[in-house]
């Protein structure tokens, strides 16, 4: 038994990496965190892909229990987080921060209409009931949504992003590894970039609320 529970461990370290990799080949970003406005992109910190990603087809169902398809992201802006509601840091942070700042966010995209989407891919766990009572919590103009692995893997992937489930689900407390960063999608249901935390010693990483407003009129004024 043990000698299974260290084999899996390993597999799990190894999917989390190979994860981690994928995710920094497949979508490098074209500029770093801090380049000025008037370079490639016009955005001072947003990590712009080097050309807009195509989403993945998909059928996920939001906190209300409605079918959420690729059509959902048409015709507005999104700024995406991937996480699960049973997540003790990076997640609840990011979403308060997204909550504090939400006026501000809303002011910077102007007329254009904008969703902030909570990707959970942890469906398990986190059912339309709990998603629904988790967005409420935080803004309940924000929208949550899931579904199954087979849909949820395709989908991150294609954002240039990576999820990890590291250990045993039947552990009623397990964790899971995910990417950190904010997506911003375009009315074209289009990834163009990512907001990158910051890994400051003894601090949560999470994405800049205040970088997110400063580059939103650049971002939509560049469509």
């Amino acid at each position: 038994m043990m000698k299974q529970k260290t084999i899996a461990g390993i597999v799990a370290a190894i999917a989390l990496v190979i994860g981690v990799y994928a995710a920094t080949i497949i979508a490098p970003p074209k500029q770093g965190i801090g380049e000025q406005p008037g370079s490639a992109g016009d955005t001072a910190f947003m990590q712009r892909y080097p050309q807009p990603r195509e989403l993945s087809e998909f059928t996920l169902t939001s906190h209300d229990s409605e079918v959420f398809t690729k059509d959902d992201f048409r015709g507005k802006w999104s700024l995406l987080f991937v996480g699960y509601t049973y997540c003790p840091d990076i997640c609840p942070t990011t979403l308060a921060e997204l909550n504090n700042a939400y006026p501000d966010i809303i002011a910077a995209a102007g007329n254009e209409p904008l969703q902030i989407v909570f990707l959970s891919v942890d469906p398990k766990r986190d059912t339309p009931e709990r998603l629904k009572q988790y967005m409420q919590f935080f803004n309940e103009k924000f929208v949550g949504v899931t579904g199954e692995h087979s849909e949820l893997f395709p989908l991150v992937r294609s954002m240039g992003m990576m999820y990890s489930m590291t250990e045993s689900t039947d552990n009623p407390n397990y964790l899971v590894d995910h990417s950190a960063s904010v997506v911003v999608i375009n009315p074209q249901a289009q990834v163009i970039g990512r907001f990158k935390p910051e890994h400051k010693p003894g601090a949560i990483p999470i994405s800049d609320t205040a970088q997110i407003i400063a580059d939103l009129p650049r971002i939509m004024g560049s469509r």
